[in-house]
């Protein structure tokens, strides 16, 4: 009985730990910015590498080389993070700018403040500016 159960929670840390692992591939690839990818890489990587890493903790049993897996559990929980700091912190110094939320004309998404991106308000912008600059307020309409 005893090594059953050793052998579900083995699995179940296994497959969580391939999850999360998957999860964190997923959004570096899929998420827009580097601000976003490196929290999806310190936050998601760090706890499907962790799973793993006490997966086979547990699978090597009271061993030596047990010792030195946790110690490798630690490390990576504190490297993880601090690396996705240091670089979201180089993109902030190198001027890098986070992507906003706000949908641009060519997106096809709706703004939140004047309806679908293809309303006859919204006819006059035909190129947005991502900055700001034109002294819009967002409002879409004359003021």
């Amino acid at each position: 009985m005893g090594e059953q159960l050793r052998f579900a929670a083995i699995v179940i840390l296994v497959v969580a730990g391939l999850f999360f692992t998957f999860v964190s591939a997923v959004g570096v690839l899929r998420l827009p910015d580097i601000y976003a990818r490196a929290h999806t890489a310190s936050q998601a990587d760090t706890l499907g590498a962790g799973l793993a890493l006490a997966a086979v903790a547990l699978a090597l049993g009271w061993q030596h080389a047990t010792v030195y897996t946790v110690l490798l559990l630690f490390f990576v929980f504190i490297t993880n993070p601090t690396a996705a700091h240091a670089i979201a912190r180089s993109a902030a110094e190198s001027g890098i700018t986070p992507v906003t939320s706000e949908p641009t004309a060519t997106d096809g998404g709706e703004r939140a403040d004047d309806g679908p991106a293809d309303s006859s308000a919204d006819q006059d912008d035909s190129s947005p500016n991502p900055d700001g600059e034109d002294g819009s307020t967002g409002g879409g309409g004359s003021a």
